[in-house]
């Protein structure tokens, strides 16, 4: 495993406990994290959706993220490129946060 794979997979991990409040799951299980990248060895990049355009919750959690990935070691800065495609639908979500949710086995896959 080259270093930068093990660095994509510390800061996803560190994404795991960034909980959308609005939702109670973290971001990765809700599958808004759509890439992350290691660039420079020490600067990750990533791209991710939000549930709803205009979701008054961004700046929180921008900062969230941005606290979560500087928290892994060797990373010292974060950039988050926010898109609107492909446009999130529940069947991104993890079947643990479907379950978690209680939306029922099938349901927008």
């Amino acid at each position: 495993m080259t270093e930068d794979k093990t660095k994509k997979d510390l800061v996803m991990n560190a994404l795991e406990k960034v909980i959308d409040p609005e939702l109670g799951i973290d971001i990765v299980n809700l599958g808004l994290i759509y890439e992350v990248e290691i660039e420079n060895e020490d600067e990750a990049v990533i791209t991710m959706t939000l549930t709803t355009m205009g979701c008054p919750l961004s700046d929180m959690l921008h900062d969230t993220i941005t606290a979560a990935v500087k928290s892994v070691e060797g990373i010292k800065n974060c950039e988050i490129e926010l898109v609107w495609y492909p446009i999130w639908d529940i069947s991104k979500m993890s079947r643990y946060a479907r379950v978690a949710l209680g939306i029922p086995e099938g349901f927008g896959a």
